[in-house]
């Protein structure tokens, strides 16, 4: 299978790892998929990357495959075709403008001519990030929509694969509560898999277990280090501003300031102390701070996280989505008691 070179660190990097999560991309297009698949995990963890890779694990299984990304930034990267569809696209005169909703229903509709066509009876949608390029309050109707789309189709085809990867746990209660998906997790990179990615970095760095303990596996964090000349303290104040935290923690009452306190050592005490903490969670899953855990023997895309890591901030039940997120929390805290 071809591995796909992707942008990183100001070059072009081939994708690595991921074997788990490759095997299951294989076992959905040996099967197709019945209901939606629906993949959370860590802004940055890699979901986009595994989906670029996902188009050649699902061509070398005879599908025509639709990808979009309407929150990319490169105009290439928000709609790609395998190469049946690619001609059809031309053929059809096709175009497609900034707005998610006509990107995603010209990606659909290029799917289903290629069946009418003749070209494939097996079609797959992998849709990133959608959720939040059309409003978190749509998410549900979008799941709707998209297993209409396996559903009641308006053509005949063999199989179906549609996936859809969202960094927000925010819907993850409302599409779960419908038996319109099933729900997935991804996490970080496995260490191995990561420290290839770290080699891949050019120039002075610094140590790889200084690396791994700032990110916990995060490429995107990697990336974002090696853009910041790996100052972690500037990446630590960007993510207050941006997310305005100093105001956040402001609102927070004293039973929830001392929650929080209390999770930088041990993320599981949110559940623990669930009934005092729930806003303080839900704020904690809108910032991308937190990611919620559940069993780490099904439903994992790849290799879970273990059980307990202290360093890393990874609990039974809740973990930091990079302990760089652990101390932004720790350094807002600390700012607001002055």
């Amino acid at each position: 299978m071809k591995r796909v070179r992707l942008r990183f660190a100001g070059r072009e990097v081939e994708f690595v790892d991921r074997e788990a999560a490759i095997k299951w991309i294989g076992e959905l297009a040996e099967r197709g998929t019945g209901l939606v698949r629906v993949v959370y995990g860590p802004e940055g963890c890699g979901k986009s990357a595994l989906f670029k890779q996902a188009v050649e694990v699902l061509r070398d299984h005879g599908y025509e495959v639709s990808y979009i990304s309407p929150l990319s930034r490169a105009d290439e990267d928000r709609l790609i075709l395998t190469e049946g569809l690619r001609k059809l696209f031309v053929d059809l005169g096709s175009v497609f403008v900034g707005d998610a909703a006509r990107l995603i229903d010209t990606a659909v509709k290029l799917l289903y001519d290629a069946v009418r066509r003749r070209l494939t009876g097996r079609i797959a949608l992998l849709a990133d990030d959608v959720f939040q390029a059309v409003g978190l309050d749509k998410a549900e109707l979008l799941v709707k929509g998209f297993l209409n789309m396996i559903e009641y189709p308006p053509v005949d085809y063999e199989k179906i694969v549609v996936i859809v990867a969202s960094s927000e746990g925010v819907t993850r209660g409302r599409v779960g509560r419908h038996r319109w998906a099933f729900l997935h997790i991804m996490w970080n990179m496995p260490r191995e898999g990561f420290e290839k990615l770290y080699e891949e970095i050019p120039g002075p760095k610094p140590p790889f277990e200084d690396v791994w303990k700032w990110t916990g596996g995060n490429p995107k964090a990697l990336e974002t280090l090696w853009e910041l000349n790996w100052d972690v303290d500037r990446y630590v104040d960007n993510v207050i501003k941006s997310r305005e935290l100093m105001k956040m923690a402001a609102e927070l009452s004293s039973a929830e300031t001392e929650i929080l306190t209390q999770s930088l050592d041990d993320p599981d005490v949110l559940l623990k102390r669930y009934r005092e903490a729930k806003g303080l969670v839900q704020r904690l899953i809108e910032n991308n701070l937190i990611i919620e855990i559940w069993k780490r023997d099904q439903d994992w895309v790849d290799v879970p996280p273990p059980e307990r890591d202290p360093e890393l901030g990874i609990g039974k039940y809740f973990a930091w989505q990079t302990p760089m997120h652990r101390e932004v929390v720790k350094r807002v805290l600390e700012e607001t008691k002055t």
